[in-house]
């Protein structure tokens, strides 16, 4: 494994940049934190994570190479990415102000099952083109060739669980009480803003 070490350090540092960078991810545990609170946000910070297996996937299957080869069948995917985005921003935006005194009912109510934010989260990654053009670059040109199936797998399962572990920090710093309080004031115009955020990287995403 010792052998494969400096090819494991450029893969973790452009990973890295990669996970650290504004896109999708952000946006939804920005949202997720915000709006649900801390445990809700960390579910989605499990399905962003898990939806690094996918592309680890696809990548180790070959299909990297056939995506790579066919601008046809990732403008499919990408159109599909962006619609699913394009709609999150929709729903954020039909957010409607609540009455006067029902805040905390409403909060109640928007509230949502573990389950579902870890599909959120899943979908959002496993959907996100910047993903995967991350990844075809990763499989098809920084990776040698010649590294054992096992060595790519093990770099698959550490960005994975790099990624978990830096939206569950970005999770645990969001939902603090006076962060989601700042955010709260602004009320039903955050989630419009995030709409509107997320609308910009649907348009980004197939442009």
């Amino acid at each position: 494994m010792l052998e494969y070490l400096d090819e494991f350090l450029i893969i973790a540092l452009a990973h890295f940049f990669a996970v650290a960078s504004p896109g999708p991810d952000f946006a939804i545990v920005l949202k997720q934190s915000v709006q649900q609170g801390r445990k809700n946000a960390l579910f989605t910070s499990a399905g962003v994570g898990l939806g690094i297996f996918v592309h680890v996937s696809y990548c180790l299957l070959g299909v990297a190479l056939v995506l790579s080869q066919s601008p046809e069948l990732f403008n499919v995917f990408k159109y599909l990415a962006g619609a699913y985005l394009a709609y999150m921003g929709i729903q954020a935006l039909r957010s409607a102000k609540p009455a006067e005194g029902q805040t905390e009912t409403a909060e109640k109510l928007a509230s949502e099952s573990n389950w579902k934010a870890l599909r959120r989260g899943f979908l959002v990654n496993a959907l996100n083109p910047k993903a995967t053009l991350f990844f075809l670059s990763l499989f098809t040109l920084m990776i040698d060739p010649g590294t054992p199936q096992q060595v790519q797998i093990f770099y698959g399962v550490y960005m994975a669980l790099a990624t978990w572990v830096w939206f569950s920090i970005l999770s645990v710093i969001l939902s603090r009480d006076s962060v989601r309080c700042f955010f709260h004031r602004a009320g039903h115009w955050f989630d419009r803003g995030i709409g509107v955020i997320l609308i910009l990287l649907a348009f980004r995403v197939v442009v």
